[in-house]
């Protein structure tokens, strides 16, 4: 699909025979790209944030996998060990393992002496999808804001997709479309996505950004300015909770409270039917460094320990909209959710 003024990046290439990633860990300082040919690098990629963001996740894990079946050489056992390496790199994202499921579906219908080109066919065959699905979440979610400023958490653009972005994405569209007047972003600590991956997108494709820490996000709602909170997620339950980056939960509260629209921008992908709600889904608590340190400086006073779980889960009575390439869920819960997302069952 072609790129718009407003979609300048693309976080991974297929470069003919191994996957280049850039490495978000640098950004915004430096643009690296990875040369991953192997697929327990792309799994140490995905432990160690070089790539995040749930369809990025999956999307990398697909080339991964693609990968790991050129190392197989045709032997099951060693295919299928390299899978469960990809696996198990981050717990919350779905899409991790909605991706490998798909892997190992076709697995089971391709001769071994063709697994690698396969599974290379299915893994570009995932990141086309991705990529159009985010424009059509684009244009779904774009027209449900009418006209006015909108404050996004963490990052859910190119950089978390495939390309163009859920949340973002939605954001994309609605500032082509002259609906949005103003973005903000949260900075989203510990990692600071907001600052260092989203602000360097939408500046990147010429759309203007004001950033805020998260403790401002109050008064910023209070003041009536903005219309809607537009974020992303790394799963949704069958009721309509929602996992997504650490403070999310918060931002719907608040947002609740202040009569401000909370939309999320998630691909069917996202949609995990098996978790009845989200207190069924797994949070992943990441190292105490992270919290108490920035940039490699440890800032926290000596002797302090840190809590750090990256998600929080948002109950779907605090949502106004689920928005998917399938359609949107207004006020989800789970009559709604299983009326559009049942196939995912």
């Amino acid at each position: 699909m072609s790129m718009s003024s407003h979609d300048q990046v693309r976080p991974m290439i297929w470069a003919g025979d191994h996957l280049r990633l850039l490495d978000q860990r640098l950004l915004p300082g430096e643009e690296l790209w990875l040369e991953l040919r192997e697929s327990e690098a792309v799994a140490q990629a995905i432990r160690e944030m070089a790539v995040r963001g749930a369809p990025a996740i999956g999307i990398a894990a697909a080339f991964g996998a693609a990968l790991a079946a050129r190392e197989a050489d045709g032997e099951r056992t060693k295919l299928m060990a390299a899978l469960a390496t990809l696996g198990a790199a981050r717990p919350t994202a779905v899409n991790l393992e909605w991706a490998l499921q798909r892997m190992r579906g076709l697995i089971e219908q391709t001769d071994a002496r063709a697994w690698a080109d396969a599974l290379l066919a299915e893994a570009q065959a995932i990141h086309a999808q991705d990529i159009a699905a985010n424009h059509r979440m684009g244009e779904l979610g774009g027209a449900l804001i009418e006209r006015g400023a909108v404050l996004t958490h963490c990052n859910t653009g190119s950089l978390a997709t495939g390309g163009f972005g859920t949340a973002l994405g939605v954001i994309r569209s609605a500032w082509s479309d002259g609906r949005i007047t103003r973005v903000y972003a949260d900075e989203t600590r510990p990692w600071l996505q907001g600052s260092r991956l989203t602000a360097w997108e939408l500046v990147r494709d010429d759309i203007p950004v004001t950033l805020l820490c998260e403790g401002a996000a109050a008064s910023l709602l209070a003041s009536g300015e903005v219309s809607w909170v537009v974020v992303g997620a790394d799963r949704i339950a069958a009721n309509g909770d929602v996992a997504n980056k650490i403070g999310t939960y918060g931002l719907a509260v608040l947002a609740r409270h202040h009569g401000v629209k909370f939309m999320v921008a998630a691909p069917l992908s996202t949609v995990d039917m098996s978790m009845s709600a989200g207190a069924d889904i797994p949070v992943e608590v990441r190292a105490e460094e992270e919290l108490l340190g920035c940039g490699g400086v440890r800032v926290a006073a000596p002797g302090a320990r840190a809590w750090n779980p990256v998600f929080d889960v948002t109950p779907a009575s605090l949502i106004d909209a689920i928005v998917t390439e399938a359609g949107i869920v207004e006020q989800p819960g789970l009559a709604g959710m299983h009326e559009l997302f049942g196939q995912r069952a």
